[in-house]
């Protein structure tokens, strides 16, 4: 066995030991500082540039664009739909009174069943009104008619017709239905997105918003002068810009047109419709559908696209367009550019 150091040994070696001990803890402490000094206070977030800022909201007003035009697409659809299923109701009204007026030779073919003990069933189908039903025993219709295969041919493939008209209609309504709740959702996170990146912006100058989006302060510029028209009205163009020039001050509304709110298209197009031509609804349809012109050779009247057509506004000259701009803003004049001039895709004129 070793010898064991004796009590003084071991309180000189715990001493040392201690010492040892508090230099590695200050050395530790020092680091842990630098550190914590280097990369600032624990669980801090990077504040994002000005740029990231600009670019990120740049993107969401464009895709909120995107989604305005979208929207306007359902409700064409939508109505679409409507129209479609009245028009079904009117046929199906047809239907029946073509039905009501076969009912001598339907007595003839149910008298008939009732001798060869078909009464029941074939009496039930044909007193139902029941198109799908009729679809489903058209073979006990045709074999009971074989005198009058034409005109029950006929009979049927109105029904035919029928039920495949209201279940389109249904299907189509259904599915639009369902994309405006989708939208409206998507609308509702992208409006809180936008205002938490204004709120950001709201801290810049003037210069510094241009690059981000549609509107006064991030387009170049607002006013431009008189934001009341005193020209003449003898054109259909003229007459246009006339209506945009009474908007001025009134709010963008997703999917509005009028009279009280709009959005980008629906101000061009009640602009169009108060001089008495009739644009499509949604701004990819206005720039693709309407005839061209060379951005060297601007009327007032023409209609601007921007952002991939996305967006639109109506020129009236003087290097200015009429706007909806962005949710939060109302219709104004702006100057064409900043983000109007650098996301200017084409024109066209009614």
């Amino acid at each position: 066995m070793g010898t064991r150091p004796s009590v003084g040994t071991r309180l000189r070696l715990s001493s040392g030991a201690l010492r040892r001990c508090a230099a590695a803890i200050t050395a530790g402490t020092l680091a842990i500082g630098v550190v914590i000094s280097a990369g600032g206070p624990a669980g801090a977030v990077p504040q994002p540039t000005i740029s990231q800022v600009q670019a990120r909201l740049q993107k969401l007003n464009t895709r909120s664009a995107e989604l305005d035009q979208h929207y306007n697409q359902v409700q064409q659809e939508l109505t679409s739909a409507s129209r479609r299923l009245k028009l079904v109701n009117s046929e199906a009204t047809r239907y029946l009174a073509r039905f009501r007026s076969m009912r001598t030779a339907i007595a003839r073919i149910a008298a008939l069943a009732y001798e060869n003990g078909n009464m029941t069933s074939v009496a039930a189908m044909l007193t139902s009104g029941n198109a799908q039903q009729i679809l489903d025993q058209s073979s006990i219709l045709l074999e009971l008619s074989s005198n009058n295969s034409a005109e029950m041919n006929q009979f049927i493939s109105a029904a035919r017709q029928l039920t495949g008209a209201q279940q389109a209609a249904r299907r189509a309504k259904t599915a639009i239905v369902a994309l405006h709740s989708s939208l409206a959702s998507q609308k509702k996170s992208l409006d809180k997105l936008i205002g938490q990146q204004k709120a950001l912006l709201a801290q810049l100058t003037p210069a510094q918003q241009q690059t981000t989006g549609p509107g006064g302060t991030g387009g170049g510029g607002g006013g431009g002068g008189t934001t009341h028209y005193k020209g003449p009205t003898g054109t259909q163009a003229q007459t246009a810009v006339a209506f945009a020039y009474a908007q001025i001050g009134k709010p963008y509304v997703y999917g509005a047109a009028g009279p009280g709110s709009y959005d980008c298209s629906g101000l061009t197009m009640a602009a169009w419709a108060a001089a008495g031509v009739s644009i499509p609804r949604v701004s990819y349809d206005q720039m693709s559908g309407l005839p061209a012109v060379p951005l060297s050779n601007l009327q007032p009247g023409d209609i601007l696209g921007f952002a991939g057509n996305s967006h639109v506004g109506i020129y009236v000259g003087g290097n200015y367009l009429i706007d909806a701009p962005i949710p939060g803003m109302t219709v104004e004049k702006v100057a064409l550019s900043g983000w109007y001039q650098s996301n200017l895709d084409g024109a066209v004129r009614p």
